[in-house]
């Protein structure tokens, strides 16, 4: 379930008659515990409870008591013994009239009605597996007008199916923004009236719902009619209380979708909120999935923190104003001018989605000029930061419509908030006619024409006539532009994710350049965008994007186009989890990248929450490190050569089960040592190990005399033959007895590591091999080199560089021979330096043997890693980080700087080191 359901399913249980005995049950099933939980529970099989009570393991310690004594019963619920044994998070206590609650683990507590106890659901969110940010627990409002929102649009949808076809959608997405200002507007005063707009859709329309639709339309009507003109609009007197609106968000029609009994009943529950606490910078995002069919299983979940959007907007220009505040101290004439470059600045999200980071960028605006104003003794003055500074493109035309109607609503409680609402009121209205949020396609519009640098005249154009937005206003600024500042969080999606259509927006953002880029993951386009919007003006950028591009292969498209442009990274957050309210919690790696012109010497790079001023930022996000890694043939250090697996291209008649290949041995006649033991990435990770027919050339006669081998490599040349095979497979049909690529053939010993392995593991899964093993071409192999290899694969120095320049695949590590391998930086090795790894690596693998029969997967989960074995990896990164540096590194920044710095060092010799030259089949 996810939190809206859970919502729900709570409010639901609040309005039911209490009952002592089954609340607790009640409680659990809201939270999402399937039935057969809550049967073990009744029948006592998982119940610890020892005070007659629920009590859930390593969850909820429930109990129900006598009116009056709900304290007395939540302290005895923290006294038990059971609580502490069983690890509960959370102990709850209701009588039916009170309801008191406490999360063991913070102390944070809840004391309120029984009837309210829906409006604390938030506090709950763990139980169901949800993590919750506190923003949302404390402001559980917005979860809550999303969820009555969705069933009511749901239930418009069933009735009226037509206003959720393509040609309608847009004006039930209108319908919806009008609806949600209606709530806010009753609950403010800025209706007359407090609940206004509820009470009389509640008074005048008819208990069946006949005439609903009528009495909304009329509504609207009127809020789009001038007072002077209501008369001859025929504007009926019992809207003539309700003020002009308008500001575009009620012209253009005012049909209504016909209401039911139940979506009438939803709608007004929907008004008896109390919209006063709505959040715009969070109610956005949330709404947002109401009208997007592929959100809504997610429902209120997906937004952006205000944490979050702040690591973004405090360094790209927030921080800055903050610190010339502090510097203006009580100065008249340096507040003035500050208040004056506030006024002028424009922030540009060309991504907006519902309008989270321009509302945070205004609101935070604000708060400077109110400390200004006051300082100045002029508190109730007006604000100068006009709501048309604040400039977006959203690709969708509901969340143009909320991000601009978000910025509204900050834009009047800010108001209430420093000036008082009177003001507020007398100002607010009518709305704004201009739509300063545009629809359109952000990859194919000129950015110059809708958010320019200088001046205050604006035209909406776009480089393909296409896709040029002509219903779009043309919105002028108020005032000559200053410094101009671009953020957001742009869709990432990798290359296998795009759509036919997004990689087409690639091929144009990039057809300046030569070469192919598609290979880019979206989000890159809005770096270049943004990279020649600032040629042209003052300011400079931050985005979030996935950290893939600042890895790997895509490093080396991206940026030296980027710093071509005169921008510099004058700030980076490194990777960090953009968390949202999902289940789980599952959220995508990220970094935050800031770009402005090379002016200035320092940068800062934030890092596991400490900021660092450097010299400079790389496209790596390393400190003072501007290389770029290349994929080299041979290694740049004194080691052995690794190899690519041998692929086989057999249509799975080469490979078989270890026991299909005993079978071909004791019931088909097959010679043992045509059968080799064969490892790829599945089979290294998880000791399962498959059979492979591997005969050698000088074999091959003897070997098909066999009438099963004879019919297996049948098989295999008819694969390879096959019409459907790729002309270099078809090639090889001559040969079904050799796999099609082959690496090193005469191995008796690997250390072999998977070309794909999960970034969740310490360490990169690699292992050590002998018996001469088939290595697949999911894995790359060392052929009997020394040992001490091994130690070197299985450290945290070579998980840094190879985490940093190698591609991902999603967020898996994708390994590379030429690109991980081959560049990885190591100073020369002594004899002693070779025996100290060596006597590492036997320990690791040591440990791992007294566990067996553990698998690589169990041995490395990243929390029940055995603790011998955790000793002997840090044992071996103490030797190896020594012979680096003398020292343990401090944090993998630190390691990453050294690397980089050996590394440009050691490339920029005029004769690199080569690997050992060994023989190899066709593909190395």
């Amino acid at each position: 379930m996810n939190a809206v359901e859970i919502e729900q399913a709570i409010t639901d249980l609040a309005e039911q008659p209490f009952d002592p005995a089954e609340f607790p049950y009640a409680f659990l099933e809201a939270f999402g515990n399937k039935a057969t939980t809550i049967k073990r529970l009744r029948a006592g099989a998982s119940n610890k409870s020892d005070l007659g009570g629920v009590l859930q393991t390593s969850n909820i310690h429930i109990l129900t008591c006598d009116v009056g004594r709900v304290t007395q019963t939540l302290a005895a619920l923290k006294a038990s013994p059971a609580t502490a044994k069983a690890k509960a998070k959370f102990i709850l206590a209701t009588d039916g009239a009170d309801f008191e609650a406490e999360d063991l683990t913070s102390g944070e507590t809840v004391a309120c009605a029984f009837k309210d106890f829906p409006d604390h659901f938030g506090f709950f969110l763990p139980l169901a597996g949800i993590s919750t940010v506190r923003q949302i627990s404390e402001n559980a409002f917005d979860i809550r007008a999303t969820s009555r929102l969705n069933r009511l649009y749901v239930e418009l949808l069933k009735d009226n199916p037509e206003w959720g076809t393509a040609e309608r959608r847009h004006d039930m997405n209108k319908l919806m923004a009008r609806l949600i200002f209606c709530f806010f507007a009753e609950d403010t005063d800025i209706f007359v009236g407090r609940g206004r707009f509820t009470e009389t859709v509640a008074r005048m329309s008819a208990k069946d719902s006949s005439n609903t639709h009528e009495v909304i339309a009329t509504l609207f009507r009127a809020m789009n009619t001038k007072r002077e003109d209501r008369a001859a609009a025929k504007i009926p007197r019992w809207a003539e209380d309700f003020p002009y609106v308008n500001g575009q968000l009620f012209s253009g029609g005012d049909e209504v979708p016909r209401f039911s009994k139940i979506a009438r009943s939803y709608l007004l529950h929907v008004g008896g909120l109390d919209w006063t606490k709505i959040n715009p910078d969070i109610f956005g995002s949330m709404i947002q999935a109401v009208a997007e069919d592929e959100e809504r299983g997610e429902l209120g979940m997906h937004y952006t923190s205000v944490p979050n959007i702040l690591k973004v907007l405090n360094p790209l220009f927030l921080d800055d104003l903050r610190a010339k505040l502090e510097e203006a101290g009580d100065n008249p004439r340096t507040l003035l001018n500050l208040r004056k470059r506030i006024a002028r600045i424009r922030v540009f999200d060309p991504a907006c989605g519902s309008g989270n980071f321009l509302v945070i960028a205004y609101k935070e605006m604000r708060a400077i000029e109110a400390e200004i104003n006051r300082r100045r003794g002029e508190p109730d003055r007006a604000s100068e930061i006009p709501l048309t500074n604040f400039r977006g493109i959203e690709l969708r035309d509901f969340p143009a419509e909320i991000a601009r109607l978000a910025l509204v609503i900050a834009e009047y409680q800010s108001d209430v908030l420093y000036r008082g609402q009177k003001l507020a009121l007398a100002e607010f209205l009518p709305l704004r006619n201009e739509n300063w949020i545009t629809c359109g396609n952000a990859l194919r519009l000129d950015w110059l024409s809708i958010c320019p640098p200088t001046g205050t005249g604006v035209k909406v154009q776009a480089d393909d006539l296409f896709e040029t937005p002509l219903d779009q206003a043309e919105i002028d600024f108020e005032n000559e532009g200053g410094e101009t500042y671009i953020c957001g969080n742009p869709p990432y999606k990798g290359r296998n994710k795009q759509s036919d259509l997004e990689k087409a927006d690639t091929a144009f953002v990039f057809s300046r350049y030569k070469g192919s880029f598609a290979s880019l993951d979206y989000v890159a386009n809005w770096f270049i965008k943004a990279a020649h919007y600032l040629k042209a003006t003052s300011g400079a950028v931050a985005l979030v994007a996935t950290n893939s591009v600042c890895q790997g292969e895509q490093v080396a498209l991206l940026w030296p186009l980027i710093f071509d442009t005169g921008l510099r990274i004058h700030f980076a957050h490194t990777s960090f989890k953009w968390a949202n309210l999902a289940t789980k919690n599952a959220g995508v790696t990220v970094v935050v990248v800031g770009l402005a012109s090379k002016r200035g010497d320092v940068s800062t790079l934030y890092t596991d929450n400490e900021a660092r001023r450097v010299g400079s930022i790389g496209p790596y996000l390393v400190p003072n490190s501007l290389v770029y890694v290349a994929a080299r043939t041979e290694p740049l250090s004194s080691f052995g050569k690794m190899y690519l697996g041998n692929m086989p291209k057999d249509g799975g008649n080469l490979l078989f089960t270890k026991d299909d290949a005993r079978h071909l041995i004791s019931d088909k006649g097959v010679d043992p040592s045509l059968i080799r033991e064969f490892y790829g990435s599945e089979e290294l990770i998880h000791s399962r190990p498959r059979s492979c027919l591997w005969i050698p050339d000088d074999k091959l006669d003897e070997a098909t005399r066999n009438v099963a081998v004879a019919a297996i490599l049948k098989r295999v040349r008819e694969f390879r033959a096959s019409e459907d095979a790729a002309p270099s497979t078809r090639a090889h049909a001559a040969t079904p007895h050799r796999f099609v690529q082959l690496s090193a053939m005469n191995g008796e010993r690997a250390i072999i590591i998977p070309r794909v392995s999960s970034e969740n593991r310490p360490y990169l899964p690699v292992d050590h091999l002998q018996s001469g093993p088939i290595i697949g071409d999911k894995c790359y192999a060392l052929y009997d080199e020394p040992l001490w290899h091994l130690a070197l694969i299985a450290s945290k120095m070579h998980i840094v560089w190879i985490g940093t320049v190698c591609s991902r695949l999603e967020m898996r590590f994708s390994y590379g021979n030429k690109l991980g391998w081959n560049t990885f930086p190591v100073p020369t090795l002594t004899e002693k330096n070779r025996d100290d790894l060596t006597r590492c690596a036997e320990d690791i693998l040591l440990a791992r043997e007294h566990h067996f029969p553990a698998t690589i997967a169990d041995l490395y989960d990243p929390v029940n890693m055995p603790a011998d074995l955790r000793a002997a990896h840090d044992r071996n990164d103490e030797v190896l980080e020594r012979i680096y540096i003398g020292r343990r590194f401090k944090n993998d920044t630190e390691r990453l700087e050294k690397l980089f710095d050996l590394y440009t060092k050691m490339t920029a010799s005029a004769v690199p080191t080569k690997g050992k030259k060994r023989k190899a089949g066709a593909n190395a």
